[in-house]
C-alpha cells in the first residue's frame, strides 16, 4: 500500500536502466524543471524536441544542465509533435510528455493512424493522489479525457487505470462508482451504470479488481460515513480508484483536491501503446515531475 507519492521515485530509481522520455515542442519552462530533476536524478533520459532558441533561453536563464541530451531543433509545434510521436512509435523513446502545445494538437498525432500511437484502447486518464486526510493513495478517472463515458467507456476506463494499478503491485484495487447516492434510481443513470459494473465485476466480466456501487464520494472515502449509512461493502471507505461519472465531476473533485485539500497529484494518459505525461497548465513543477515518475512506472 503507497501513502506517498515518493514511494514512486522508489520503484522508478529500482528499475534497471531508465526509460526516454521526448518532450514534444521543448519551449515550457515546468515541463524541462520537471525533466532536469528527473534526469539528474538518473530516472529518466530526455529527449527534447522544439524550438532551439526559445528552449535554450529557459536553459541559461534556469541555469540547468541538459548537456549530452538529444535536441531536435523544430519551431512548428505540429512537427515538433509529429517527430516526437514517431520515436515513441519506432521505440527510440518509451513516453511521450506534452510541452508548450496545445492538448488537441498533440493527441491529433498519438491518433494518427500511420505513425500514431492508437493501440485499440480508449484512451484515459489517470490521476493518483497524496490527501492528507487519507490512508493511502487514491486514484481518480477520468477527469480529463472522456466527456460523457458510456458503460462501454467505463469498463474500458477501470481495465486501463486497473491494469496499471496492479503493475504497481496493488494486486486487487477497491473501485468505487461514484453517483449522488447509494441506491439505483433509474432516472440517474450513474448509479445503473455503476450496478452493472458492479454485477460485471461479481460475473468476472471485469477482473482483477473488486467494485462497488453506487457509492457517495463521502462513502467511498470514509469507514465512519459508510457505517453510519449501514453500508456493508469490502470498498467503502477503502478505496483505491475513484469512477468519475462525468468528467465534469471529475474536474472539480480534481481541482478541489489540489487547491482546497492541498493534495499532491500525478497523472497519465494510459490506453495508448506507450504512456502519455499530459498535464494541466495549472498543475506544479512538482505535479509534472510525479507525472514523469507514474508514467515511467507503466509496462
Amino acid at each position: 500500500m503507497f501513502k506517498h507519492l515518493s514511494d514512486l521515485r522508489d520503484l522508478v530509481a529500482r528499475a534497471a536502466s531508465p526509460k526516454k522520455l521526448v518532450l514534444a515542442v521543448s519551449q515550457d519552462s515546468f515541463s524541462l524543471n520537471a525533466l532536469h530533476e528527473a534526469y539528474h536524478a538518473g530516472l529518466i533520459i530526455p529527449i527534447l524536441v522544439g524550438d532551439r532558441e526559445e528552449t535554450f533561453h529557459i536553459i541559461r536563464e534556469k541555469e540547468y544542465d541538459f548537456e549530452g541530451v538529444e535536441f531536435i531543433d523544430e519551431a512548428n509545434p505540429e512537427k515538433c509533435v509529429e517527430i516526437a510521436v514517431r520515436k515513441v512509435n519506432s521505440g527510440e523513446a518509451n513516453i511521450l510528455m506534452k510541452g508548450k502545445v496545445p492538448t488537441p494538437v498533440l493527441l491529433k498525432g498519438v491518433l494518427n493512424k500511420e505513425w500514431g500511437l492508437r493501440s485499440g484502447s480508449l484512451l484515459s486518464h489517470l490521476a493518483y493522489f497524496e490527501v492528507p486526510t487519507y490512508h493511502k493513495l487514491i486514484a481518480v478517472a477520468d477527469v480529463a479525457m472522456n466527456i460523457a463515458p458510456s458503460l462501454k467507456d467505463k469498463i474500458a476506463i477501470i481495465e486501463n487505470s486497473v491494469k496499471y494499478l496492479n503493475d504497481l503491485g496493488i494486486q486487487k484495487p477497491k473501485v468505487a462508482v461514484l453517483g449522488a447516492i447509494e441506491m439505483v434510481n433509474e432516472s440517474m443513470q450513474a448509479t445503473t451504470d455503476a450496478a452493472l459494473l458492479s454485477k460485471m465485476n461479481q460475473r468476472d466480466q471485469i477482473k482483477n479488481c473488486l467494485i462497488d456501487g453506487p457509492l457517495a464520494f463521502d462513502n467511498a472515502v470514509s469507514f465512519e460515513s459508510a457505517h453510519h449509512k449501514n453500508i456493508k461493502s469490502e470498498v467503502a471507505g477503502d478505496t483505491d480508484l475513484l469512477l468519475m461519472p462525468d468528467i465534469e465531476v471529475g474536474n472539480v473533485l480534481y481541482k478541489s483536491l489540489v487547491f482546497f485539500a492541498k493534495a499532491k497529484v500525478a497523472s497519465v494518459i494510459l490506453g495508448a501503446s506507450a504512456p502519455i505525461v499530459l498535464t494541466s497548465r495549472s498543475d506544479s513543477e512538482e505535479s509534472k515531475f510525479n507525472s514523469i515518475l507514474l508514467a515511467a512506472l507503466a509496462k
